[in-house]
């Protein structure tokens, strides 16, 4: 199949489609993953499979960030988009649609304290939506989030982030964006006594960071703090949402009500891309004041919302949460067993559900990457902490699938350890 994929775009080998993608797409990052040993250039994909155009097969349990939650071309969801298709497209967003009504309404009854649905088509869009909203709530500009934040790449997330991504393009505005260490609740206190913060804004597992859960207490103290200060609570559930830690939405298991939630990524089941900014009822009232102040051509797009729909029902079946809690025990004792194996090579594991981080003492994450790739699954390092592997099982693997995955990470890990 690689060559037919090659053939489609023109291309006779994989060495072409990378000259162009250095020339004409990104450089950088082109570069970046060759020098890492990972020269992925995706072709076939089914389930939790990828297939290099050159052959090489692996397990993704990298999921794009949770976008494939449900597995690459989730046949349910094809049928969902193929059958839309029949009958919509994109819409207008100016208009009322059987769907966009539908996902809305499916999406605030799924979340406590939702109120209303906002729609985008990205995650870093809904965030900034969630960021306006908190503004026009609380008539304040100031925004909180955490040392190492990320929150996406566009207007008002990028400047909610790490420096690396802020800087670079002069939108670190540090009089309006605070950063405070995650899991300092004595910082985050000092940080909203002035009472002059809009919102703080978390991942409720910080992703890009590589996954440090919070210490018991920790976020609802936080929403204390910002009860007590008129504060809004923003929850990123962007990675760490739609079931990955065996609950819909991960920051209710920690005692916490948002005033706003971000969804995104897996939302459109890799097939469309659609995001949501659900507001309570504090911060939603800008739509009844004032429903053009916020638009987005693609936002809640038709097709997009019949795919979400379609999502939603599949992460929500019983059988779902069931096979997830069994994989969450399985891959638990797994890691568990590699660690006690190799504890100077695998040092720590953060795990919160499938949502998984890989603590890798001096080796760091990259070489363990590198192999896991050689032997046929790919795990991304965390881009904000070298020393971590994202480890991000999907949804619907099957107890055999998952032993694979298992096996093949404890050869690699001894493969690494081998080595020094």
């Amino acid at each position: 199949m690689g060559i037919e994929q090659l053939s489609m775009y023109g291309y006779v080998s994989k060495a072409e489609v990378l000259a162009d993608a250095r020339r004409y797409w990104n450089p950088d990052k082109t570069e970046f993953w060759q020098a890492e040993g990972v020269p992925l250039v995706v072709g076939e994909r089914s389930g939790y499979g990828l297939t290099d155009v050159d052959g090489h097969e692996v397990i993704d349990v990298h999921l794009n960030g949770g976008t494939y939650n449900l597995g690459h071309r989730n046949p349910e969801l094809v049928r969902t988009l193929t059958d839309a298709v029949q009958h919509v497209d994109i819409g207008n967003h100016h208009f009322p649609t059987p769907g966009r009504a539908a996902l809305a309404r499916r999406l605030v009854e799924a979340t406590p304290g939702a109120d209303k649905a906002v729609f985008g088509s990205s995650g870093g869009e809904a965030v900034d939506v969630a960021l306006k909203s908190a503004r026009y709530a609380t008539g304040r500009r100031r925004i909180v989030s955490v040392v190492k934040a990320y929150h996406g790449h566009t207007g008002l997330a990028v400047a909610t982030g790490d420096p690396r991504f802020s800087q670079l393009f002069r939108s670190d505005h540090p009089a309006e964006f605070t950063q405070v260490p995650f899991n300092d609740l004595d910082a985050m206190t000092t940080a909203l006594a002035g009472q002059d913060v809009a919102a703080v804004i978390m991942e409720t597992v910080p992703a890009t960071y590589g996954f440090p859960t919070p210490e018991p207490g920790y976020l609802v103290g936080v929403k204390r703090a910002c009860e007590e200060t008129g504060t809004l609570y923003i929850a990123d559930e962007v990675q760490t949402g739609l079931g990955r830690t065996g609950e819909l939405w991960s920051v209710y298991a920690e005692g916490v009500v948002p005033d706003i939630l971000v969804t995104g990524k897996g939302l459109g089941g890799g097939l469309y891309p659609v995001s949501a900014a659900l507001l309570g009822p504090a911060a939603s009232g800008w739509l009844e004041q004032d429903g053009f102040a916020h638009m987005a051509t693609f936002g809640g797009a038709e097709l997009g919302c019949a795919v979400a729909a379609k999502v939603l029902e599949i992460t929500q079946r019983s059988e779902t949460r069931d096979n997830v809690r069994r994989r969450i025990a399985q891959v638990a004792a797994g890691l568990a067993e590699l660690c006690a194996e190799l504890p100077h090579t695998l040092t720590g594991i953060r795990q919160k559900g499938l949502v998984i981080g890989l603590e890798f003492g001096a080796t760091g994450a990259k070489p363990v990457m590198a192999e896991l790739y050689r032997q046929g699954v790919w795990a991304i390092f965390s881009t904000l902490d070298p020393a971590v592997l994202q480890f991000k099982p999907g949804l619907l693997l099957t107890e055999p699938e998952t032993d694979e995955i298992l096996t093949r990470l404890r050869t690699a890990v001894r493969k690494v350890a081998a080595h020094g």
